[in-house]
């Protein structure tokens, strides 16, 4: 194993070679950061590009674009509490209250830091133990997806602040957003209104931007702001941003997090999305001090990063050991590897053993620029913030509508937008967490479609969903999260009637 990895790594040490990686970074650091400009298209556009060019070549551009666009989400999470991709939903939740505070240059330097480590741990597993790791994600079906996906919603009461009420009642909105459009399965049409436009559904993307980006930019331009007035924050930055001692602090945080988007990574469908909140909801369970969550933890920004860097590798197993694309990126990549005349599957990594490990050597390199990148611009990044709201938000929503109707050009998708971006002011105006809505409507679909595939298996039988072992393992986790969760409820009221 270790002379295939030195070998790939020789492959991929060319002057060539290692130019492309480093652009592919670059183009997926841009992708990333601009609102609506996914990794998915990154790869998507780039893809015909790499027809020309021999498979370790290409693989290594796709690698670079891979890398940076999962990480370039970080920026305008942090920066402007807008996540660049579904990847970094959970680090506006404390990336951007701590930049507002003056600690830019920390969470930049944390979410940098362990984006990378993340990365590298997930590669590490993709290198080491890819087959048997997508032999056991194919135990997963239909039943075993329901109750995963169940259990991710009992974190909800996790991502609330405030009323746990409000926050179920965030998720029904998403879930009842998501099922606008062709049912699965029978794909009969769901709330459309005779508008053909809505057949398809509502895409992530505008939802995310309209909730997140336009809902806040909204939310802003209600307040009345005397710009002589306004408190001047000291984003000075000293060496990577945070001290040793606060590194150190975090590495039960990251492994965690990071197995967590591995584990999620793995199993088809999912990817970086839910991995980063499931990993954040979880950080705040296990916190000594969930308070701080949401207000600028550090320890929200760690957990984010690390469990969306990870879910890379994670994605990456089932697509090389089996053939199966684990998200939307690998699906395009599968497509890359086919052009190239490349099968994932069982015998790809002895047939192909110079591509296997060029793409890891590829991995590796790119995930090395991808942090001398960030790292090197952070301090750019950082001076961002002083650029006066009034310039800056009319150049967000630009390149919002932008990247909304980049992703199936269609002006319905900036109507959409909008739609949501009102939608998002009134739940923020009326407090209601937007967590929960993004959840479900990422997870509502992937629980409908699990159980009405699981009930067609089992013939209407629901006994199936709460024997099968797996699935009861995660019926077992969530009532007792649940169960944990009132009981702390019930304590904290009865302290609050005692003080």
């Amino acid at each position: 194993m270790l002379a295939d990895l030195i070998t790939g790594f020789s492959t991929m040490f060319t002057p060539m070679t290692m130019v492309i990686i480093f652009i592919g970074v670059i183009l997926g650091l841009f992708f990333g950061s601009v609102p609506g400009l996914t990794a998915t298209m990154a790869v998507a556009i780039c893809l015909p590009i790499t027809y020309t060019m021999d498979p370790a070549m290409g693989m290594a551009l796709l690698m670079g674009l891979y890398i940076g666009g999962i990480s370039g989400g970080l920026i305008p999470a942090i920066l402007l509490k807008i996540p660049g991709t579904p990847s970094s939903i959970a680090t506006t939740f404390d990336g951007y209250p701590m930049a507002q505070k003056g600690e830019a240059g920390k969470a930049f330097g944390l979410a940098i830091t362990f984006s990378f480590l993340g990365g590298l741990l997930s590669i590490a597993a993709l290198i080491l133990i890819a087959p048997p790791l997508a032999e056991f994600a194919l135990r997963f079906g239909p039943i075993q997806y329901f109750a995963i996906t169940l259990f991710a919603m009992t974190l909800i009461s996790s991502l609330s602040e405030g009323s746990i009420l409000k926050g179920l009642l965030g998720a029904l909105i998403g879930m009842a957003i998501a099922m606008v459009g062709s049912a699965p399965i029978d794909a009969f049409p769901r709330f459309t209104f005779g508008l053909t436009d809505l057949d398809a559904g509502f895409n992530l993307l505008p939802v995310l931007i309209g909730l997140f980006a336009l809902g806040e930019i909204l939310m802003t331009a209600e307040k009345k702001i005397n710009p002589s007035l306004s408190k001047k924050v000291n984003h000075k930055v000293k060496g990577f941003g945070y001290k040793i001692t606060e590194f150190v602090g975090q590495w039960w945080n990251f492994l965690r997090s990071s197995l967590i988007g591995i584990g999620i990574g793995i199993l088809p469908g999912l990817g970086g999305g839910p991995a980063n909140l499931i990993a954040y909801a979880t950080a705040k369970n296990q916190s000594k001090h969930p308070e701080q969550f949401g207000k600028g933890a550090p320890d929200g920004v760690v957990a984010s990063e690390s469990a969306n860097n990870a879910s890379v590798g994670g994605a990456l197993i089932p697509l090389m050991a089996l053939g199966i694309p684990g998200d939307t990126v690998t699906a395009m990549l599968l497509g890359g590897l086919m052009m190239h005349g490349l099968q994932p599957g069982p015998l790809f990594f002895t047939q192909n053993v110079d591509i296997v490990y060029g793409i890891f050597a590829a991995l590796i390199i790119a995930n090395i620029a991808m942090i001398i990148f960030l790292f090197s611009g952070m301090r750019v990044f950082i001076k961002l913030l002083s650029i006066p709201k009034h310039i800056l938000f009319p150049i967000i929503i630009v390149l919002c509508v932008v990247g909304a109707f980049g992703v199936n050009n269609r002006i319905f998708d900036i109507f959409a937008l909008i739609f949501f971006g009102v939608l998002g002011f009134l739940l923020i105006k009326f407090k209601f967490p937007i967590a929960p809505v993004i959840l479900g409507f990422i997870l509502g679909p992937i629980a409908e479609l699990s159980l009405r595939r699981g009930l067609m298996l089992t013939k209407g039988d629901f006994t199936p969903f709460i024997i099968d072992p797996i699935a009861a393992v995660f019926w077992i986790i969530a009532i007792t999260s649940i169960v944990l969760k009132v009981v702390k409820s019930f304590r904290d009221n009865k302290a609050e009637v005692r003080v």
